[in-house]
């Protein structure tokens, strides 16, 4: 799919979010963001939301409208609610409510394991690492404030790194079934891969389709459990073909009236949800 979505026209990819629009009004208009779509573009990216916003503009409305504004932004894999503005001034509007935080986003996400306990917050600062191995790369990782002191156990504070950033996801379980689980997420900072990065190094629970915070110096496809793999219908050799199963499921933003836009899982998450038997709860 994501592949797809690199390879067709810009008008066509504008027509493919014109079909995806859940709400518009004179400024914001609510996109369901599709899976693998950049939203900014980069090295080796043809299409990404930013270069099309002018033609999403025109199509929405009329060929003098002005380009739509970005005011947040979705990792390429992520799917659901995406908030765009009609004009500069709605833009910097929205990004400060995001800035102060003071929209309410909630995610869903399918993880491996099961998490201990199986609600509650996570607050530990994350920074971005470079990882030495054969292929050096970046990633972001936890970067605590207070460790265990290995000889007595005690709790023992740790000199700040200066780069890190404060970073807090409050989680919940919704269903656990074949070694797996589904999670409604609220993240109250806006850090970079701040779910993923909390999820697996965090609770030890990596979303599933996660290859790269599954492991910290490899690059390599994440593993699954046996039953979960038979659940799939799916061989290890294959996981690496698995998307990353995180969504964007719910967004309420302060403008005048509070208001609240809710998009369903994409397909491909609602059937592994039924693969691995994990009941969707009714909203």
């Amino acid at each position: 799919m994501s592949q797809q979505l690199q390879q067709v026209h810009p008008n066509v990819l504008a027509k493919i979010l014109k079909q995806r629009t859940v709400y518009q009004n004179e400024e914001i208009v609510v996109i369901d963001k599709p899976y693998g779509l950049p939203v900014h573009g980069g090295p080796g990216i043809k299409n990404c939301i930013a270069d099309v916003l002018p033609i999403l503009a025109k199509m929405l409305e009329n060929m003098k409208a002005e380009p739509l504004h970005l005011c947040h932004r979705l990792d390429k894999e992520t799917t659901g609610v995406m908030v765009l503005a009609r004009s500069k001034e709605a833009a910097e509007k929205i990004r400060l409510l995001f800035k102060t935080r003071q929209v309410e986003k909630i995610y869903w996400a399918i993880v491996l394991g099961d998490p201990d306990p199986v609600e509650g917050v996570v607050e530990i600062p994350i920074v971005e690492k470079e990882v030495q191995s054969h292929q050096s790369h970046y990633k972001m990782t936890l970067a605590p404030n207070y460790r265990l002191c290995p000889e007595d156990g005690k709790v023992v504070k740790i000199r700040k790194n200066r780069n890190a950033e404060r970073a807090v996801t409050r989680y919940r379980r919704l269903a656990s079934a074949s070694a797996c689980s589904l999670l409604e997420l609220q993240p109250i900072t806006g850090v970079k891969h701040q779910i993923r990065v909390h999820l697996a190094y965090g609770l030890g629970c990596p979303i599933l389709g996660d290859h790269k915070y599954s492991h910290w110096s490899k690059l390599a496809p994440q593993k699954l459990p046996e039953l979960t793999l038979r659940r799939l219908k799916l061989e290890q050799s294959k996981a690496r073909h698995l998307p990353l199963h995180l969504h964007a499921h719910r967004l309420c933003l302060p403008l005048g009236q509070p208001l609240d836009f809710v998009c369903k899982p994409p397909l491909f998450f609602q059937k592994t949800l039924r693969k691995l038997e994990l009941d969707i709860p009714k909203d």
